[in-house]
C-alpha cells in the first residue's frame, strides 16, 4: 500500500522545549510493509531522504484526523515516538484507502489481506514536486510509453501532427489550459466537457469541422474562458454554443463560418471577439447586446443592408402552434423534449424578437439592418479595405404592422 502526497512531520514535544515547527511539507511517499521483524512499519521517504524514515504501526497510532479528507488532507499521531503525519495534496479515495489500511495494521488484525510494499528507497521521480505546466513541441518528445502528470494544470501538445486528443489528457482533471495547436485534430471529444476546471482551450491551426453540441452543455459552460478555434475548417457553431456563458475572449479566424451562432448576445461576458477572414454576409440580431473591447471582423463577405429586402414568413391568421409558441418564449414556460416534440424545442431555441420586444418563432418578417460596430465594441478593426465599420445585422418583426412602422421611421430619417 502506497500514497503518493505531501508531508510534513511535526515533533509534538517541540513546542515543550520552546521550539516552533517550521511548517514546511515536502513530496512523499508513504508505505505499508512488512519490516524484517515481521512487524507493519509505516515508511515516509522524501526527496532529502530516499531511504525513508519507518514508524512501527501496531497498536502506535493515538488518533486520526479526518476532518479535511474529502480535499485531501489527513493527520496520523502516533503514540512512539510522539509525532504528527501531516498529509496534504492527496488524491481523497487513494487518501481513504490508505487511512483504512493504517487502521487495520494499527489493530493487528487482518493484516493477511491488506495489500502491503516493499519497505525499499523510493526513485528521486516518485518524490518530486507535482509538476504544474509540461510543454511538448516535437512528436520525438511525445510520450508514447509514460502518462502525463496527474498535477498538471498547463499542458501544451503542438506540431505533434495529432489526429485526436489522446484521452490520456482527459483525466488530468486540475487541468486549466490545454494548448493543442498546430496538429491534424479533425473531431474533439466530448469529454474534454469533464475537464471542469478548463479556463483555456487552444486549438488554433487543425482540421476541426464541428464543436460538438455536448461540449456546450458540459461543464465548460461555467469554466470556459478562452477559446481558440482559429485556422480550421468550422462552417457552423451549434445552437447552444452561447451556453459558454463564461466567455472572455473568442477566436474564430480563417475559417469557414456563414454565420455565427444565434444567440451570441446571451454572452454578456465576452471581451474579445475575432472572426476575421470567414464567409459571413450577415451578423445575427442579438448581435447589438454584445458589449466588446475589441472586435475584428475583417475580410468578410458582408451583403450591402437594404431594408426593402425582405422575407415574409407570415401566415394570415398566425397558426396555433405559433401563437403557443411565442406565449411558452414570453412567458418563459421551462420546456423540453419530455413534454415538447423535439423540432419544437429547436424551433423555440432559435426564437426571434421583433424591435416591439414580442417573440416570434416560425413566422416573421426578416430583413437586415446596417449598424455601427462601434455600438458593440470600444476597438473595432476595420470591416473592409474602405475603412469602413458597418456591417448588416438581421431584424425580425412579429407582424405586418412592426414591419410597417419600422419602414415608416426608415423614410422619415431619409426624408430628414
Amino acid at each position: 500500500m502506497k500514497l503518493q502526497c505531501d508531508v510534513e512531520v511535526v515533533n509534538r514535544l517541540l513546542p515543550s522545549m520552546g521550539v516552533r515547527s517550521k511548517g514546511r511539507s515536502s513530496r512523499a511517499v508513504l508505505s505499508i510493509g512488512k519490516h524484517v521483524d515481521r512487524s507493519l512499519y509505516l515508511l515516509v521517504c522524501t526527496a532529502k531522504d530516499r531511504g525513508g524514515a519507518k514508524y512501527k504501526l501496531k497498536e502506535n497510532i493515538e488518533k486520526f484526523f479526518t476532518w479535511f479528507v474529502e480535499e485531501g488532507k489527513a493527520t496520523v499521531r502516533l503514540k512512539e515516538p510522539a509525532i504528527d503525519i501531516c498529509l496534504s495534496k492527496a488524491d481523497s479515495s487513494s487518501l481513504k484507502s490508505f487511512l483504512s489500511a493504517a487502521r487495520l495494521a494499527h489493530r493487528g488484525s487482518d493484516t493477511d489481506s491488506l495489500p502491503l510494499s516493499s519497505l525499499g528507497p523510493v526513485r528521486a521521480r516518485d518524490v518530486e514536486k507535482p509538476k504544474k505546466k509540461l510543454s511538448i513541441l516535437s512528436r520525438k518528445d511525445y510520450p508514447l510509453a509514460s502518462s502525463f502528470p496527474y498535477s498538471l494544470e498547463q499542458l501544451q501538445v503542438s506540431y505533434c501532427r495529432l489526429t485526436r486528443v489522446d484521452l490520456r489528457m482527459l483525466s488530468l482533471r486540475a487541468l486549466r489550459r490545454l494548448d493543442l495547436s498546430n496538429n491534424h485534430i479533425k473531431k474533439l471529444p466530448s469529454t474534454i466537457g469533464d475537464l471542469s476546471c478548463l479556463a483555456e482551450l487552444i486549438l488554433h491551426n487543425n482540421h476541426l469541422e464541428s464543436f460538438g453540441d455536448g461540449l456546450c452543455s458540459s461543464s465548460l459552460q461555467t469554466s470556459l474562458q478562452h477559446l481558440d478555434l482559429s485556422q480550421n475548417q468550422l462552417q457552423v457553431l451549434p445552437a447552444r454554443f452561447c451556453q459558454l456563458q463564461q466567455l472572455v475572449n473568442l477566436k474564430l479566424d480563417q475559417n469557414k463560418l456563414l454565420r455565427l451562432p444565434f444567440h451570441m448576445g446571451r454572452l454578456s461576458k465576452l471581451r474579445f471577439l475575432s472572426a476575421a477572414h470567414n464567409q459571413l454576409t450577415v451578423l445575427p440580431s442579438s448581435f447589438r447586446k454584445l458589449c466588446l473591447e475589441n472586435l475584428d471582423l475583417f475580410g468578410n463577405p458582408f451583403i450591402q443592408a437594404n431594408a426593402l429586402e425582405h422575407t415574409i414568413r407570415l401566415t394570415f391568421p398566425l397558426k396555433l402552434q405559433e401563437l403557443a409558441s411565442r406565449a411558452v418564449v414570453e412567458l418563459r414556460i421551462p420546456h423540453g423534449p419530455d413534454c415538447v416534440p423535439l423540432h419544437l424545442c429547436h424551433e423555440l431555441d432559435f426564437s426571434k424578437s421583433c424591435s416591439c420586444g414580442r417573440a416570434c418563432v416560425d413566422s416573421y418578417i426578416q430583413t437586415a439592418v446596417s449598424i455601427n460596430l462601434h455600438l458593440v465594441s470600444h476597438t473595432v478593426v476595420l470591416v473592409d479595405n474602405m475603412g469602413g465599420t458597418e456591417a448588416p445585422v438581421q431584424k425580425h418583426f412579429c407582424s405586418l404592422l412592426c414591419y410597417c412602422e419600422f419602414m415608416d421611421g426608415c423614410l422619415q430619417r431619409d426624408l430628414r
